[in-house]
């Protein structure tokens, strides 16, 4: 529940502590209930980066879902677009090119973005860390559920769950602060990554946590039956709330204040 996502994010700031004399490190997260279109969306992350590199706002953190659609990073990559434009029309998937960093990937219902609109140096991190970073936000969460994934692979940004990838960090540095983010598979339709390919990876298939826990209760089954362990679920306030709290934890957040949208 919305209650019930504070609480966690609250408890998490509250463990981190303020050390005597220091300042604390300040995060505003913001979670929409509703998807929200991309457009509006990095509208929303360009007008709040322009706000922390002039230093009128906190570092702030968006938490959504897309609607389907298609993005296109910086490199030339449309052909990794595999479908033709009005076949994506009658999908009801727009396409959209970024000024982030990587491939073609999508987005839609059922995958949990996160857009950090942060100021790195005032958080004395480089780009590497913080991609990788960003990656280990996910690994954690994996594990939080059971599930063991891996990220900071050798010329293969994002997090997998062996040689399926799970999650995706695609970012935008300007003037030391980030847009963009992480897309992380929760429960979304997997066929429509069928129409691209996949951050430019051929024969690298995507997964879903709904998936690979699925895979894990079928393990799990007792034997000569067909009944499942208990447990292995995962609704996505929960999943929101571990990813924000690995997030606030990984980067020493321990000011945080909550925001619905």
């Amino acid at each position: 529940s919305p209650t019930g996502l504070g609480r966690v994010i609250s408890r998490a700031a509250r463990a981190l502590g303020v050390s005597s004399g220091m300042a604390a490190r300040r995060l505003v997260v913001r979670l929409f209930g509703d998807t929200v279109r991309y457009a509006e969306a990095l509208e929303l992350q360009e007008s709040i980066a322009a706000a922390r590199r002039a230093g009128t706002v906190a570092d702030t953190l968006l938490v959504l879902q897309h609607d389907h659609v298609f993005t296109i990073g910086k490199r030339p990559n449309a052909h990794n677009i595999l479908s033709d434009p009005f076949l994506l029309t009658a999908l009801d998937v727009e396409v959209h090119r970024s000024r982030r960093g990587g491939d073609v990937t999508y987005h839609g219902p059922g995958q949990t973005i996160l857009y950090p609109i942060v100021n790195l140096r005032a958080l004395g991190v480089g780009a590497r860390r913080y991609v990788e970073t960003l990656e280990d936000v996910m690994v954690e969460t994996c594990a939080g559920f059971g599930i063991d994934a891996t990220g900071r692979v050798p010329g293969m940004t994002g997090t997998w769950v062996g040689d399926k990838k799970i999650g995706a960090v695609g970012v935008q540095i300007a003037g030391g602060v980030t847009t963009h983010g992480l897309a992380f598979n929760v429960r979304p339709d997997l066929e429509y990554f069928k129409h691209i390919v996949p951050c430019g990876l051929r024969g690298k298939r995507p997964t879903s946590l709904a998936k690979e826990m699925e895979r894990k209760r079928l393990l799990c089954l007792k034997p000569n039956t067909e009944e499942a362990v208990a447990g292995i679920t995962a609704g996505r306030a929960e999943v929101e709330a571990k990813l924000v709290t690995a997030f606030m934890q990984r980067f020493g957040y321990d000011d945080v204040s909550m925001h619905r949208e």
